[in-house]
């Protein structure tokens, strides 16, 4: 199938931005500035070190998403305007309304729950290992997504898609391995506890795709309506519960706090490097969002899993650029004792999700070819910072009136004008 030029420039689009996201997240905890002075005393210049913080920045992006579904129901309500006004005119009878699902649906507080931990663990673990090793381990959701799939949504998966679930695990050691190895000591400690947290993180993710698609697909929610109001309730309870009470609890925060936004407010101010990388967070997270959400309508969802592998190539890319050319306070180095592993990993990686999407075929093992049709065992399409949703399930309450309506304007027949359910 060849690409439309609007096709290649969403994918590109999803790239670039889903990229930025995961560089200036881990760029904000390796920046560091003054933090806030509590007490009249000088307070010393410290790392970036807000994980919740940045979940919360996270949720800010994704309840854009409802400025998208907003213009998009302003533009229908105009065009079902011109076209009632058509039809009165040659003596139709207007089409029918389509009645769109209310915005505020409580029922999304439950996925919005796992899509706030899942970040806050993956936001954590990004503390203690690179954004390529971070973004490598995500890939783990496949694991997790299969076994849940089969286990609560009672789902048939073939032999193709264990096969690549198992590839995927020895990806994962391999890429898990090399971060342990080159981190000596008490690092490399802190390293295992970083890859424990991704990949608790990707487990609480995949529990979320099965609770959305049980709870939400027969509700026919689009899909900037569900991201929106994610990010809506998400952004809600961050600031009235979890962030307060992240401020009460002692830890090993500069100030006594497990977690002091404040201080994390206070840092942006004093740090113009730091203000600009979380601004580019905000928006990257919407724009990816959007991106994602086109790419999956006018694509598929595998073309969304092809596109996130390449991410890692640009995130790991970038990382090392910045750091061997740019500065060396930002991006990760390339170790060369163990950094091949971490390239066997990557390329394990690739096989299982291509095995896992029936994207190749295994030539020895007869079962585990496909008869070449999709995969309709479990949804693929994922969207970073954060929740998972397959655009694909979640179709809008109504089609566009433009394509309705053209026929009708050229004269053509129909028998009738009704929503898509």
């Amino acid at each position: 199938m060849a690409l439309t030029c609007k096709q290649v420039l969403l994918m590109l689009g999803m790239l670039i931005t889903g990229s930025i996201n995961t560089l200036t997240k881990k760029a904000q905890l390796q920046c560091s500035a003054e933090g806030y002075n509590y007490n009249d005393t000088t307070t010393k210049s410290h790392k970036f070190s807000h994980p919740w913080f940045q979940t919360w920045l996270m949720f800010i992006g994704e309840s854009a998403c409802l400025v998208g579904l907003f213009i998009s129901r302003h533009r229908e309500r105009k065009e079902r305007l011109r076209v009632v006004a058509w039809s009165m005119k040659v003596g139709h009878d207007p089409p029918q309304v389509p009645a769109h699902p209310r915005i505020w649906q409580w029922i999304l507080v439950i996925p919005t729950l796992c899509d706030l931990i899942g970040t806050s663990l993956a936001g954590i673990g990004l503390i203690y290992v690179d954004a390529s090793v971070w973004q490598m381990l995500r890939g783990a959701i496949i694991i997790f997504a299969g076994i849940l799939s089969r286990v609560f949504l009672k789902r048939r998966l073939k032999y193709l898609h264990w096969l690549g679930m198992f590839v995927v695990m020895i990806g994962l050691v391999l890429v898990g391995c090399s971060s342990v190895f080159k981190n000596k000591g008490g690092e490399g400690s802190q390293a295992i506890i970083g890859i424990i947290l991704i990949l608790a993180s990707q487990l609480v993710s995949a529990a979320q795709m099965v609770l959305e698609e049980t709870f939400l697909k027969n509700r026919n929610l689009p899909p900037l309506q569900v991201v929106g109001m994610e990010g809506t309730f998400g952004f809600l309870l961050m600031t009235v519960i979890i962030l307060p009470a992240m401020y009460f609890i002692p830890g090993s925060d500069v100030h006594g706090n497990y977690e002091d936004s404040l201080d994390a407010l206070y840092q942006m101010g004093q740090s113009p490097k730091l203000l600009i990388m979380c601004l580019l967070y905000l928006a990257s997270i919407a724009f990816y969002n959007f991106f994602g959400l086109a790419v999956t309508r006018s694509l598929t969802a595998v073309h969304r899993t092809l596109i996130d592998a390449c991410r890692t190539i640009i995130v790991w890319g970038c990382s090392l650029f910045i750091y061997y050319v740019a500065d060396k306070d930002f991006g990760e180095p390339f170790d060369k004792e163990y950094g091949l592993l971490q390239v066997d990993g990557f390329a394990f990686l690739l096989i299982g999700t291509a095995l896992y999407n029936q994207l190749m075929d295994v030539p020895c093992m007869p079962w585990c070819s496909h008869d070449g049709r999709e995969m309709d065992e479990f949804p693929n399409a994922v969207r970073p910072g954060h929740s998972i949703i397959n655009a694909g399930e979640f179709e809008d309450s109504y089609t566009s009136i433009q394509e309705e309506v053209e026929p009708l304007l050229k004269g053509e027949s129909r028998r009738g004008y009704n929503a898509e359910s």
